[in-house]
């Protein structure tokens, strides 16, 4: 079994728990192929075991790689759908970070995770990624995202207005800091902080949600992802900026901009005893109360 490994970089403290990660892969007899810059940072802190190969960019990764391990936060693990791209290669998040929503496999668990990876006993969630299209070159070849696109003014400049439609269809002008749109996946990240809706996964939608916007009686609204979303905008600046994920350009604000739903997916792994109601609970803490602790 060969498991491509991708990292944006490990802290001091953590080149024991790299240890404890190579040794659990020797175990298994799987075989690491790990991202080349991350391999710099760490081969001459960690004593390295068994064979193993790098890779330096996407077209590195062919039908020999059985799965990806992102090695981080969330932030990590969407770096690495832009390395997966539309070659169905499955995901799977350690959590090395923070908060750790997409992943949410904790260190403590990493003995169960590796085993369920050899075994094959793991479960796979195909998750929707939003694609954009431009009258410019945007994001070179990765024109997707997993969480969100966004639209936003430029630094301290002011408001941005912003016309919204659904399928050629006036839906609403947003007089806002920015807009988001969020996959599934996504009404989680960024447009929950805006007081945007939780969606499940296998919904088939995309929330709309608008950054501080200047009339209060607009709100986040859900629309099937079925529909293309087009912008234009306006401002008193001369360009503005477009995000996905957490990849940003600035755009000049006559470009021509529409988001719908991308023709492939992403596979992410989950252990079987976790699911997105487990992992609402065990994140934002609901139906905990620390009057009862």
């Amino acid at each position: 079994m060969k498991i491509a490994i991708y990292s944006r970089g490990i802290e001091n403290n953590q080149h024991k728990d790299m240890e404890v990660f190579l040794q659990e892969l020797q175990t298994y007899k799987i075989e690491p192929v790990f991202f080349q810059d991350f391999f710099n940072r760490f081969y001459s802190s960690v004593n390295m075991i068994g064979k193993y190969s790098t890779f330096n960019a996407a077209e590195d990764l062919d039908e020999s790689i059985d799965c990806v391990i992102s090695l981080g936060g969330d932030g990590t693990l969407l770096d690495t759908v832009t390395l997966v791209q539309d070659k169905g290669i499955p995901v799977l998040g350690i959590n090395y970070g923070r908060l750790g929503f997409l992943a949410n496999i904790g260190k403590e668990d990493l003995h169960i995770a590796i085993k369920a990876l050899a075994e094959r006993t793991y479960v796979t969630d195909n998750r929707t990624l939003i694609h954009l299209d431009a009258d410019i070159p945007l994001f070179d070849k990765v024109p997707y995202g997993l969480n969100e696109f966004t639209l936003q003014k430029k630094d301290s400049s002011s408001m941005i207005k912003i016309h919204a439609y659904l399928n050629g269809e006036f839906l609403n002008t947003y007089w806002a800091d920015g807009l988001i749109v969020a996959t599934p996946t996504g009404s989680t990240g960024y447009s929950l902080s805006c007081n945007g809706p939780i969606v499940f996964p296998d919904s088939g939608s995309f929330v709309i949600t608008p950054v501080a916007p200047h009339n209060l009686n607009i709100r986040p609204i859900v629309v099937p992802d079925d529909n293309i979303i087009s912008f234009e905008v306006e401002g008193r600046t001369d360009a503005f900026i477009c995000t996905l994920d957490s990849r940003r350009v600035v755009v000049p604000k006559e470009a021509q901009l529409a988001v719908k739903k991308e023709k492939f997916g992403i596979n992410l792994i989950r252990l079987n005893e976790n699911n997105f109601l487990q992992t609402l609970r065990n994140k934002l803490s609901w139906g905990l109360d620390k009057r009862n602790a």
